[in-house]
């Protein structure tokens, strides 16, 4: 991994030049209208909790295959885990599963604050990282609303590890792993505008089985991920105090009006950070 220093500063004059002619710096190449985001549908009420899904995913990656989780254990991701299933005991319905990864935000907060466009929303809707052209900075785990870029601190190469939708199957056409490999039938793969018609339709037609409420609808501008349960998502933790709009946002209006990447950086970075710093304290107290 990491960016020679040529082709560091190669990367900052393109950047300072897009902004001059009026680019937006959150610009990626999935904000194009040519073909729509695809995403996944997550529904926690078909989910067996059968942890399939983790180890196909350890598998795919050469990652450690997942040990099983103790009673109670409630994960998170990590270098080794790029998703997780946790089971949640006390809510009002009882055991909820949930199944937690990168979210791929339709406007993703860790893209924009990539310099040398390592993490990248591609144009299919998931967000990847490029080890190629990434340079060690770690601003897309600063930014980032859901806490989920892992940096691989004890190696002396390391990377950057979270979900990628399996881009690769997807481009050739495949779902990814952990949707073909459900045995539940809990993971549905389309686009996100198909995801969310049959998440209200599954709603409308079983009310008693389900929350009105699409997790990642809405959330952070609106995610390639999207969840139905039968609980609210207090109930099994999910981040509820996240703004609709994404946090790019809160910039774009700075970066269209100033030309120079090190003036501008500072700022962009900075209000991502305070954009999401409050949540994650708020989740740190939880813990």
């Amino acid at each position: 991994m990491g960016l020679d220093r040529r082709n560091f500063l190669k990367t900052l004059g393109v950047v300072g030049t897009t902004l001059a002619v009026g680019k937006g710096f959150a610009a990626t190449e999935g904000t194009k209208n040519d073909i729509e985001f695809h995403g996944i549908l997550y529904d926690s009420t078909r989910c067996l909790g059968c942890h399939v899904c983790e180890r196909l995913c350890a598998k795919v990656h050469g990652s450690p295959e997942p040990e099983k989780p103790k009673e109670g254990e409630i994960r998170k991701i990590d270098i080794d885990r790029r998703t997780v299933v946790n089971t949640y005991s006390n809510t009002s319905k009882g055991e909820v599963y949930v199944k937690k990864q990168c979210m791929h935000c339709n406007e993703p907060a860790c893209a924009a604050a990539c310099l040398t466009e390592a993490m990248h929303k591609t144009k299919e809707g998931a967000v990847i990282w490029r080890g190629d052209k990434c340079m060690g900075c770690r601003y897309c785990m600063v930014s980032c609303p859901f806490d989920i870029p892992k940096f691989e601190y004890h190696s002396a190469n390391p990377t950057i590890t979270k979900c990628d939708m399996c881009y690769g199957r997807i481009k050739m056409g495949a779902v990814p792993t952990c949707v073909g490999g459900c045995p539940g039938d809990a993971l549905t793969f389309g686009t996100r505008r198909e995801l969310l018609a049959e998440a209200r339709k599954r709603i409308i037609e079983n009310p008693k089985d389900y929350a009105d409420y699409i997790y990642g609808e809405h959330e952070a501008g609106g995610t390639g991920w999207l969840y139905l349960s039968s609980v609210k998502p207090e109930e099994v933790e999910f981040k509820t105090s996240l703004q609709d709009s994404s946090y790019p946002a809160l910039s774009k209006g700075f970066l269209y009006a100033v030309p120079s990447v090190f003036v501008l950086l500072p700022p962009v970075l900075l209000g991502i950070y305070e954009a999401t710093r409050k949540n994650h304290l708020k989740d740190d107290k939880h813990e």
